[in-house]
């Protein structure tokens, strides 16, 4: 089975984005630098963060979202971020209405057969977890094995927390990669089992 990895540009009081999904400047340091990040053109970060982002980006098989962030990002085009093979988006709604059925989007019903059909997928690769409720979820269940944050000097205030739908106790080990990148402080904790 591959990794399981919750990831997310989050605020230094713990939001990914405001009330109204706008995630203002949390994702500055994604343009903040000289380094391309990839193929676009637009994602230009510090060479720190490259060196820590991209080798990440390049394991991911399989991204896990929910339908919410399916919606406001227009499923991407069905084009997977960042060079993902896939993603898994739970959701209790039909498929889109004229969704290309070849697009690598699969839509599942519940974080149990995300989880299943994102490692089917990954092959053993890295299974990515979007931040929000539908990681949350994951988190609760004990399915995460990596907590990143890419934390942006910001506080918003309010809006859609980081661990949305976690609600009890869990620990993390201490941070095993703390990079300093321009505009962002890239942390890495292994879940504590």
């Amino acid at each position: 089975m591959g990794r399981v990895v919750m990831n997310a540009s989050v605020s230094l009081d713990g939001f990914i984005a405001a009330e109204n999904d706008d995630p203002g400047p949390l994702f500055e340091w994604l343009v903040s630098g000289d380094v391309p990040l990839d193929d676009s053109g637009v994602l230009k970060v510090s060479q720190a963060s490259y060196d820590h982002v991209r080798p990440y980006w390049d394991e991911i098989a399989v991204t896990i979202a929910g339908r919410h962030v399916f919606d406001i990002t227009d499923g991407w085009d069905g084009k997977p971020p960042s060079g993902v093979d896939h993603v898994v988006v739970v959701t209790h709604r039909p498929t889109p209405e004229g969704w290309d059925p070849d697009a690598p989007f699969h839509f599942v019903d519940g974080i149990e057969s995300a989880m299943a059909k994102a490692q089917e997928l990954a092959g053993g690769r890295t299974v990515e977890v979007a931040a929000g409720d539908v990681g949350g979820q994951v988190l609760a269940a004990g399915l995460v094995d990596e907590v990143r944050m890419d934390v942006a000097p910001v506080l918003l205030g309010s809006g859609k927390r980081y661990f949305s739908s976690v609600v009890s106790e869990h620990l993390l080990e201490d941070p095993d990669v703390v990079v300093q990148g321009s505009r962002v402080l890239h942390l890495r904790y292994q879940v504590r089992r």
